[in-house]
Protein backbone atom coordinates (compact mmCIF):
# COMPACT_ATOMS: atom_id res chain seq x y z
CA UNK A 1 0.00 0.00 0.00
CA UNK A 2 1.15 3.57 -0.70
CA UNK A 3 2.69 5.27 2.31
CA UNK A 4 0.02 7.40 3.96
CA UNK A 5 0.43 10.51 6.14
CA UNK A 6 0.79 9.36 9.75
CA UNK A 7 -2.45 10.97 10.95
CA UNK A 8 -4.41 9.52 8.03
CA UNK A 9 -3.05 6.07 8.83
CA UNK A 10 -4.02 6.49 12.50
CA UNK A 11 -7.58 7.57 11.68
CA UNK A 12 -8.06 4.73 9.20
CA UNK A 13 -6.74 2.09 11.58
CA UNK A 14 -9.24 3.24 14.21
CA UNK A 15 -12.03 3.36 11.61
CA UNK A 16 -11.30 -0.21 10.44
CA UNK A 17 -11.09 -1.46 14.03
CA UNK A 18 -14.48 0.06 14.90
CA UNK A 19 -16.01 -1.23 11.66
CA UNK A 20 -14.92 -4.81 12.32
CA UNK A 21 -16.03 -4.56 15.94
CA UNK A 22 -19.53 -3.20 15.33
CA UNK A 23 -20.26 -4.53 11.83
CA UNK A 24 -18.37 -7.84 11.63
CA UNK A 25 -18.20 -9.75 8.33
CA UNK A 26 -19.35 -6.65 6.46
CA UNK A 27 -16.26 -4.82 5.18
CA UNK A 28 -15.05 -6.02 1.76
CA UNK A 29 -12.83 -3.18 0.59
CA UNK A 30 -11.57 0.28 1.54
CA UNK A 31 -10.04 2.67 -1.02
CA UNK A 32 -8.85 6.26 -1.02
CA UNK A 33 -9.01 8.92 -3.70
CA UNK A 34 -8.91 12.74 -3.63
CA UNK A 35 -5.92 14.70 -2.35
CA UNK A 36 -4.29 11.66 -0.73
CA UNK A 37 -4.25 9.81 -4.05
CA UNK A 38 -2.78 12.91 -5.73
CA UNK A 39 -0.03 13.06 -3.10
CA UNK A 40 -1.22 16.53 -2.11
CA UNK A 41 -2.73 15.98 1.33
CA UNK A 42 -2.49 19.15 3.44
CA UNK A 43 -2.91 19.04 7.22
CA UNK A 44 -5.88 21.07 8.49
CA UNK A 45 -7.23 21.42 4.91
CA UNK A 46 -7.62 18.00 3.29
CA UNK A 47 -10.24 15.34 4.00
CA UNK A 48 -9.81 11.58 3.81
CA UNK A 49 -11.84 10.79 0.69
CA UNK A 50 -12.87 7.15 0.88
CA UNK A 51 -14.93 4.50 -0.87
CA UNK A 52 -15.95 1.62 1.38
CA UNK A 53 -17.22 -1.56 -0.27
CA UNK A 54 -19.49 -3.74 1.83
CA UNK A 55 -20.51 -7.36 1.34
CA UNK A 56 -24.22 -6.52 1.37
CA UNK A 57 -26.42 -3.45 0.97
CA UNK A 58 -26.45 -1.71 4.34
CA UNK A 59 -29.74 -1.59 6.27
CA UNK A 60 -31.24 1.14 8.44
CA UNK A 61 -29.85 -0.67 11.48
CA UNK A 62 -26.39 -0.75 9.85
CA UNK A 63 -26.71 2.97 9.19
CA UNK A 64 -27.38 3.64 12.85
CA UNK A 65 -24.23 1.72 13.76
CA UNK A 66 -22.22 3.64 11.15
CA UNK A 67 -23.40 6.90 12.70
CA UNK A 68 -21.92 5.80 16.01
CA UNK A 69 -18.67 4.78 14.34
CA UNK A 70 -18.29 8.13 12.60
CA UNK A 71 -19.22 10.07 15.73
CA UNK A 72 -16.54 8.19 17.63
CA UNK A 73 -13.94 9.02 14.96
CA UNK A 74 -15.09 12.64 14.83
CA UNK A 75 -14.87 12.96 18.62
CA UNK A 76 -11.37 11.46 18.73
CA UNK A 77 -9.92 13.25 15.68
CA UNK A 78 -11.16 16.70 14.74
CA UNK A 79 -8.89 16.63 11.68
CA UNK A 80 -8.68 15.13 9.13
CA UNK A 81 -12.35 14.46 8.46
CA UNK A 82 -13.63 11.37 6.70
CA UNK A 83 -15.66 11.97 3.53
CA UNK A 84 -16.99 9.08 1.48
CA UNK A 85 -19.58 6.53 0.49
CA UNK A 86 -20.65 2.93 1.19
CA UNK A 87 -21.32 0.81 -1.89
CA UNK A 88 -21.30 -2.73 -3.28
CA UNK A 89 -18.61 -3.83 -5.73
CA UNK A 90 -21.15 -3.76 -8.59
CA UNK A 91 -21.69 -0.03 -7.93
CA UNK A 92 -18.11 0.82 -8.90
CA UNK A 93 -18.09 3.06 -11.97
CA UNK A 94 -21.70 4.21 -11.70
CA UNK A 95 -22.42 7.79 -12.72
CA UNK A 96 -24.85 10.23 -11.07
CA UNK A 97 -27.73 7.98 -10.00
CA UNK A 98 -30.90 10.06 -10.02
CA UNK A 99 -33.77 7.59 -9.74
CA UNK A 100 -35.59 6.76 -6.54
CA UNK A 101 -34.72 3.09 -6.88
CA UNK A 102 -33.51 1.85 -3.50
CA UNK A 103 -30.54 0.24 -5.25
CA UNK A 104 -29.37 3.71 -6.25
CA UNK A 105 -29.67 5.16 -2.76
CA UNK A 106 -26.36 5.15 -0.93
CA UNK A 107 -25.19 5.79 2.59
CA UNK A 108 -22.50 8.46 2.55
CA UNK A 109 -20.64 10.58 5.07
CA UNK A 110 -20.05 14.25 4.27
CA UNK A 111 -19.47 17.39 6.35
CA UNK A 112 -19.77 15.46 9.59
CA UNK A 113 -23.13 13.87 8.81
CA UNK A 114 -24.26 10.44 7.65
CA UNK A 115 -26.89 10.61 4.90
CA UNK A 116 -28.74 8.27 2.56
CA UNK A 117 -29.66 9.23 -1.00
CA UNK A 118 -28.38 9.64 -4.55
CA UNK A 119 -24.65 10.15 -4.01
CA UNK A 120 -23.42 13.45 -5.48
CA UNK A 121 -19.84 12.32 -6.06
CA UNK A 122 -20.40 9.53 -8.60
CA UNK A 123 -18.83 11.24 -11.58
CA UNK A 124 -15.97 10.78 -14.09
CA UNK A 125 -13.49 12.64 -11.86
CA UNK A 126 -14.05 10.32 -8.90
CA UNK A 127 -13.76 7.18 -11.02
CA UNK A 128 -10.72 8.44 -12.92
CA UNK A 129 -8.91 9.02 -9.62
CA UNK A 130 -10.07 5.67 -8.32
CA UNK A 131 -9.00 3.79 -11.45
CA UNK A 132 -5.67 5.43 -12.15
CA UNK A 133 -4.48 6.89 -8.85
CA UNK A 134 -6.63 5.27 -6.15
CA UNK A 135 -5.05 3.72 -3.05
CA UNK A 136 -6.10 0.31 -1.80
CA UNK A 137 -6.20 0.13 1.99
CA UNK A 138 -7.79 -3.33 2.03
CA UNK A 139 -9.74 -5.52 -0.38
CA UNK A 140 -9.19 -6.59 -4.01
CA UNK A 141 -6.67 -4.73 -6.16
CA UNK A 142 -8.20 -1.73 -7.95
CA UNK A 143 -7.09 -3.19 -11.29
CA UNK A 144 -9.53 -6.07 -10.74
CA UNK A 145 -12.51 -3.74 -11.18
CA UNK A 146 -13.75 -2.93 -14.69
CA UNK A 147 -14.45 0.78 -15.09
CA UNK A 148 -15.39 2.17 -18.49
CA UNK A 149 -14.32 5.78 -18.70
CA UNK A 150 -13.35 8.05 -21.59
CA UNK A 151 -11.47 11.34 -21.68
CA UNK A 152 -14.45 12.92 -23.42
CA UNK A 153 -16.73 11.93 -20.52
CA UNK A 154 -14.37 13.63 -18.12
CA UNK A 155 -14.12 16.82 -20.16
CA UNK A 156 -17.89 17.00 -20.68
CA UNK A 157 -18.44 16.63 -16.94
CA UNK A 158 -15.90 19.34 -16.11
CA UNK A 159 -17.33 21.81 -18.60
CA UNK A 160 -20.83 21.21 -17.25
CA UNK A 161 -19.49 21.76 -13.74
CA UNK A 162 -17.95 25.07 -14.81
CA UNK A 163 -21.23 26.28 -16.29
CA UNK A 164 -23.41 25.13 -13.40
CA UNK A 165 -21.66 24.96 -10.02
CA UNK A 166 -18.96 27.56 -10.66
CA UNK A 167 -21.15 29.91 -12.72
CA UNK A 168 -23.75 29.63 -9.96
CA UNK A 169 -21.11 30.44 -7.36
CA UNK A 170 -20.18 33.58 -9.30
CA UNK A 171 -23.81 34.70 -9.39
CA UNK A 172 -24.27 34.01 -5.68
CA UNK A 173 -21.17 36.00 -4.74
CA UNK A 174 -22.16 38.91 -6.97
CA UNK A 175 -25.63 39.04 -5.45
CA UNK A 176 -24.31 39.01 -1.90
CA UNK A 177 -21.25 41.25 -2.27
CA UNK A 178 -22.51 43.76 0.34
CA UNK A 179 -22.78 40.94 2.87
CA UNK A 180 -19.59 39.13 1.84
CA UNK A 181 -17.40 42.21 2.20
CA UNK A 182 -18.11 42.16 5.94
CA UNK A 183 -16.88 38.58 6.38
CA UNK A 184 -13.73 37.99 8.45
CA UNK A 185 -10.42 37.64 6.62
CA UNK A 186 -10.22 33.89 7.31
CA UNK A 187 -13.50 33.30 5.43
CA UNK A 188 -12.32 35.38 2.48
CA UNK A 189 -9.01 33.51 2.45
CA UNK A 190 -10.90 30.21 2.21
CA UNK A 191 -13.05 31.57 -0.62
CA UNK A 192 -10.02 32.76 -2.60
CA UNK A 193 -8.18 29.44 -2.16
CA UNK A 194 -11.23 27.25 -2.90
CA UNK A 195 -12.36 29.22 -5.95
CA UNK A 196 -9.07 30.06 -7.67
CA UNK A 197 -7.46 26.65 -7.33
CA UNK A 198 -10.78 24.86 -7.88
CA UNK A 199 -11.42 26.34 -11.32
CA UNK A 200 -7.75 25.93 -12.26
CA UNK A 201 -8.12 22.18 -11.70
CA UNK A 202 -11.07 22.19 -14.10
CA UNK A 203 -9.04 24.17 -16.64
CA UNK A 204 -6.19 21.65 -16.43
CA UNK A 205 -8.53 18.70 -16.98
CA UNK A 206 -10.09 20.32 -20.04
CA UNK A 207 -6.68 20.98 -21.58
CA UNK A 208 -4.79 17.86 -20.53
CA UNK A 209 -7.52 15.20 -20.05
CA UNK A 210 -6.09 14.33 -16.66
CA UNK A 211 -6.46 15.34 -13.02
CA UNK A 212 -4.11 17.37 -10.89
CA UNK A 213 -3.94 18.57 -7.29
CA UNK A 214 -4.96 22.09 -6.32
CA UNK A 215 -1.40 23.17 -5.64
CA UNK A 216 -0.15 21.75 -8.94
CA UNK A 217 -3.11 23.39 -10.68
CA UNK A 218 -1.85 26.71 -9.33
CA UNK A 219 1.58 26.06 -10.80
CA UNK A 220 -0.04 25.11 -14.11
CA UNK A 221 -2.06 28.33 -14.08
CA UNK A 222 1.11 30.38 -13.61
CA UNK A 223 2.58 28.65 -16.67
CA UNK A 224 -0.48 28.98 -18.90
CA UNK A 225 -2.36 32.16 -17.99
CA UNK A 226 -1.55 35.88 -18.46
CA UNK A 227 0.65 37.54 -15.85
CA UNK A 228 -2.16 39.80 -14.67
CA UNK A 229 -3.60 36.80 -12.78
CA UNK A 230 -0.36 35.54 -11.26
CA UNK A 231 -0.61 37.54 -8.04
CA UNK A 232 -4.05 36.13 -7.28
CA UNK A 233 -2.98 32.57 -8.11
CA UNK A 234 0.11 32.85 -5.90
CA UNK A 235 -2.05 34.20 -3.08
CA UNK A 236 -4.38 31.19 -3.34
CA UNK A 237 -1.39 28.81 -3.35
CA UNK A 238 0.03 30.43 -0.19
CA UNK A 239 -3.32 30.11 1.58
CA UNK A 240 -3.46 26.46 0.56
CA UNK A 241 -0.05 25.94 2.15
CA UNK A 242 -1.21 27.58 5.37
CA UNK A 243 0.84 30.74 4.87
CA UNK A 244 -0.61 33.82 6.56
CA UNK A 245 -1.42 36.15 3.66
CA UNK A 246 -1.21 39.89 4.30
CA UNK A 247 -3.18 41.42 1.44
CA UNK A 248 -2.93 45.14 0.67
CA UNK A 249 -6.41 45.02 -0.86
CA UNK A 250 -9.71 45.44 0.93
CA UNK A 251 -12.05 42.47 1.35
CA UNK A 252 -14.36 43.88 -1.32
CA UNK A 253 -11.47 44.28 -3.77
CA UNK A 254 -10.27 40.71 -3.12
CA UNK A 255 -13.76 39.29 -3.71
CA UNK A 256 -14.25 41.31 -6.90
CA UNK A 257 -10.84 40.25 -8.22
CA UNK A 258 -11.69 36.63 -7.50
CA UNK A 259 -15.01 37.03 -9.34
CA UNK A 260 -13.24 38.54 -12.33
CA UNK A 261 -10.89 35.57 -12.47
CA UNK A 262 -13.73 33.05 -12.20
CA UNK A 263 -15.64 34.69 -15.05
CA UNK A 264 -12.47 34.92 -17.14
CA UNK A 265 -11.57 31.24 -16.70
CA UNK A 266 -15.12 30.00 -17.27
CA UNK A 267 -15.04 31.89 -20.58
CA UNK A 268 -11.61 30.43 -21.44
CA UNK A 269 -12.86 26.91 -20.73
CA UNK A 270 -15.93 27.36 -22.91
CA UNK A 271 -13.69 28.63 -25.70
CA UNK A 272 -11.49 25.55 -25.30
CA UNK A 273 -14.55 23.39 -25.94
CA UNK A 274 -15.57 25.49 -28.95
CA UNK A 275 -12.03 25.26 -30.33
CA UNK A 276 -12.18 21.48 -29.88
CA UNK A 277 -15.39 21.29 -31.90
CA UNK A 278 -13.87 23.50 -34.61
CA UNK A 279 -10.81 21.26 -34.80
CA UNK A 280 -13.00 18.19 -35.21
CA UNK A 281 -14.92 19.92 -37.99
CA UNK A 282 -11.68 20.79 -39.78
CA UNK A 283 -10.74 17.13 -39.77
CA UNK A 284 -13.92 16.11 -41.55
CA UNK A 285 -13.19 15.37 -45.20
CA UNK A 286 -15.05 13.95 -48.15
CA UNK A 287 -14.19 10.72 -49.88
CA UNK A 288 -16.14 9.79 -53.01
CA UNK A 289 -18.77 12.34 -52.08
CA UNK A 290 -19.25 10.89 -48.61
CA UNK A 291 -18.34 12.67 -45.39
CA UNK A 292 -16.24 10.53 -43.05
Amino acid sequence: MTKLPKMVETVLNDYIRLFHKHLPETLEGLYLHGSIALNSFVDEFSDIDFITITKHRLSKEDSDVLTLIHKSIQHTYQKPELDGVYILKEDIGKMDPSSKDENEMYIYYNNGELNCGAYFNFNPITWYLFKYKGIRVLGPEISSYEIELSSEQMREYVLSNMNTYWAGRVLSLENSIDEVKNYPTSVIDNEVEWSILGVLRQYYTLKESSIISKQDAGTYGLQQLPEEWHGLIKEAMKIRHGVDVKSSYSVEERVKHTLEFLKYLICVCNNLKNDSYSEKNRRVRKVNGRII
